[in-house]
């Protein structure tokens, strides 16, 4: 058994992603809001209940990231005509943009890691780690937008 092998490596994986991200996100933009600004970006806009299974959080903490995402203009929400009770949040010029520059520095990262292996060993890793993806334990889509 490898568990005690693949923790080590998986936790120096996230660290260093970590502070990757943290580092070249700082200082307007977190990891947790280029999460926030991807989903709504790629479906217009989502309601905030539909956000919080993608941020493995709860619904306040949710509330309180688009609070300081709001503030600071990288997403609106707005009341949905139909049903008050509704709110949207959608993706502002200023989100695009912060989103286009943080998948940039996502992607740099994972480019930098995976430089090291072939490509053929890039595609196996995909394919096992595919494999450690537990069925019925995918995150739900978000709900299309209105």
């Amino acid at each position: 058994m490898n568990s005690f092998e693949f923790s080590k490596i998986w936790h120096k994986i996230l660290k260093d992603y970590k502070v990757h991200m943290d580092t070249k996100l700082a200082p307007t933009l977190t990891d947790a809001q280029l999460t926030v600004l991807e989903l709504v970006q790629e479906r217009g806009a989502a309601k905030p209940s539909d956000l919080a299974p993608h941020l493995a959080t709860s619904p306040a903490a949710v509330t309180m990231l688009l609070d300081r995402m709001e503030r600071g203009g990288l997403i609106i929400r707005d009341r949905d005509a139909a049903d008050r009770r509704i709110v949207w949040v959608s993706i502002t010029d200023l989100g695009r943009r912060e989103a286009a520059r943080g998948l940039k520095v996502r992607s740099d990262f994972f480019a930098e890691v995976l430089d090291h292996i072939s490509a053929h060993n890039q595609q196996l890793l995909l394919y096992l780690m595919g494999k450690l993806v537990t069925p019925g334990n995918e995150i739900a889509p978000l709900e299309m937008s209105r």
